[in-house]
């Protein structure tokens, strides 16, 4: 049976607590990681049941991936590209201190847009744009490499490690690599003020499941 919105809300807050434990990191490190899989497909974990994502893709159009509501302001699309774009640059250039995917094995070229903004503070125009042109089987395949790619740094932390601040010298290089638009310097101001152990929740986990709610929205709405 597929998980609830509820039940994953109640582990997260389970999870927070973990994270406040040094005693407690192994089994946090494990909810984590289980959190995080049920915010993407299954390619990137073997969940017991579909996940969020495997759902939001059943019966999808691709009319209704690409469609923004006349009230709206995102498109399914958008929102997997922004989410995909988020988890990419928190968890390589400040986690890990590595290159972005984005920048690896064709990815940008895959996906068929000029962005390599997260998406923050971008204009509407430009999400429309973006969301009629964007090639979504590459958009599919460049967030499951995003989650393994997490996944690796996630399993790769110590106590030690999730206590640390970002570092200013890393927020430096998401605004060299052009990574966040200079019109959405406060998330660089939110991401500066956190600690690895808060990136754990707000992007690789929450943040997730506040834009896959949005999706799921979406889905129902224009289907």
């Amino acid at each position: 049976m597929p998980i609830t919105f509820k039940v994953w809300n109640e582990q997260q807050k389970k999870l927070r607590a973990a994270l406040e434990e040094p005693s407690q990191h192994k089994q946090a490190i494990r909810a984590c990681l289980e959190q995080h899989g049920w915010t993407h497909e299954s390619a990137v974990w073997a969940a017991p049941s579909p996940t969020f994502v495997d759902i939001l893709w059943q019966d999808l159009s691709e009319q209704t991936v690409r469609r923004i509501p006349s009230n709206g302001e995102h498109s399914i699309a958008w929102i997997y590209w922004h989410l995909a774009r988020i988890e990419d640059t928190a968890f390589n250039l400040l986690v890990a201190g590595s290159p972005m995917l984005l920048d690896q094995d064709g990815w940008g070229e895959q996906l068929g847009v000029p962005q390599r903004h997260t998406g923050n503070l971008m204009p509407q125009a430009d999400i429309e744009t973006l969301s009629q042109e964007i090639d979504l089987q590459a958009l599919r395949g460049y967030r499951i490499a995003v989650g393994l790619r997490t996944r690796e740094i996630i399993q790769s932390l110590t106590p030690e490690r999730l206590s640390e601040k970002v570092s200013q010298a890393d927020i430096q290089q998401v605004r060299q690599q052009g990574a966040v638009l200079p019109e959405a310097e406060d998330l660089l101001v939110y991401w500066g003020s956190r600690t690895i152990r808060g990136l754990l929740l707000m992007p690789a986990t929450r943040h997730n499941m506040v834009h896959l709610n949005e999706a799921m929205t979406l889905k129902e709405k224009l289907s």
